[in-house]
């Protein structure tokens, strides 16, 4: 009984209209999922492998995804129209190595880049507000002065690899399906060594600090980063690069929102009632501001450019003040009756908040 063959887009979870970007990480992920590696002594799992891998080269081959989508199963005819070419998954090593990344069984694949390196750098609120620049150190593998990284001792060199013959990988075979593994006897270098070098042990790599001077620009945002072209992993594929996190240490006056920065500023009753100058912590110095008289505790003023600089652009933020009516926690008698004769004399016709809250008040329980 011939077996029906399901839909290449339903196979591989997308959308007739995905394009072909789509169609490559939908495979990744079935290939993830079911790839024989991963799934060993499970033919379900090969089966479904096989599945997914027919159905991306058809739908990743623009001629054939056209045919098929005017003609279906049908329209893949000739030899293979019960089915397609078997696949040899290392000619899908490209998409493989996206999947499973730079090391495999814990064994580094042979001619990578290098890798990218990360770093945390604290700075302080003012910093981020203002721009800096930072003078770091960053540990980092580079190749050993020793051996010049072949990782061989002083007088001698690596030889090929007999089990792979120097191509740092070899052949499986596993039913359908042939795979290309990074060879166990050379660690998918293609190089043996037989006598190695003592100071990287073999490895052609050691640890060696590095002194950088980052610079962080005004406005950058918490957690945001910086990438340092060529001072990551050093090999001699290449140079990876260095991602530099910024963290902003919090303030004990300010708080940013965008490009604006808030802070409260506390005044006394007099103040808040007669009117005063004030003075106002800036990111740069200390400014007079005018409070007017019956200014109401929590009612914001807006110092303008006082904020901090538009990251990638021009201009600056604002400064956000809210003043907030302090209240004498402790007064003597001579204040008490001081207080007391004004509370008296301004009565609540003084007050129209309270006035007005004590009519609804009253209406609402009448």
């Amino acid at each position: 009984m011939a077996t029906i063959k399901r839909d290449y887009y339903e196979v591989l979870s997308v959308e007739r209209t995905a394009t072909g970007d789509e169609i490559k990480r939908a495979y990744r992920k079935k290939a993830i999922e079911f790839h024989p590696d991963r799934n060993p002594d499970n033919p379900e799992a090969e089966d479904s492998f096989k599945e997914c891998s027919e159905a991306y080269t058809i739908l990743s081959d623009a001629d054939k995804r056209t045919r098929y989508d005017r003609l279906g199963h049908e329209g893949m005819g000739g030899p293979g129209a019960a089915g397609f070419d078997p696949v040899d998954l290392g000619s899908m090593a490209e998409i493989l190595e996206g999947l499973f990344g730079d090391v495999i069984g814990g064994r580094r694949r042979r001619g990578r880049n290098a890798r990218d390196l990360a770093y945390d750098l604290d700075i302080s609120f003012v910093e981020a507000a203002t721009g800096v620049e930072k003078d770091i150190t960053v540990t980092r593998p580079a190749p050993c002065d020793t051996c010049s990284g072949s990782g061989a001792a002083a007088g001698t060199t690596p030889t090929t690899c007999e089990a792979c013959r120097g191509r740092g990988t070899v052949r499986q075979q596993r039913g359908f399906f042939s795979t290309a593994r990074p060879c166990t006897s050379c660690n998918g270098s293609g190089k043996k060594i037989d006598k190695p070098c003592k100071p990287c042990r073999g490895a052609g790599m050691v640890p060696k600090d590095v002194e950088l001077t980052v610079r962080i620009p005004a406005g950058v945002e918490n957690g945001a980063v910086r990438t340092v072209r060529g001072e990551g992993e050093q090999t001699a594929e290449g140079k990876g690069d260095l991602h530099v996190t910024v963290r902003i240490a919090d303030h004990p006056l300010f708080t940013r929102e965008g490009a604006d920065i808030h802070c409260m500023v506390p005044i006394s009753f007099p103040q808040a009632v007669l009117g005063a100058q004030v003075e106002v912590p800036t990111l740069e110095a200390k400014v007079k501001m005018k409070v007017p008289p019956g200014t109401q505790s929590g009612r914001t003023f807006r110092l303008r450019g006082k904020g901090i600089p538009v990251f990638g652009g021009a201009g600056k933020g604002d400064q956000l003040v809210q003043v907030m009516v302090e209240v004498p926690e402790k007064i003597n008698r001579t204040q008490r009756k001081l207080i007391e004769e004004l509370a008296a004399e301004m009565g609540i016709e003084t007050h129209p908040q309270q006035s007005s809250f004590l009519e609804k008040l009253k209406a609402l329980f009448d």
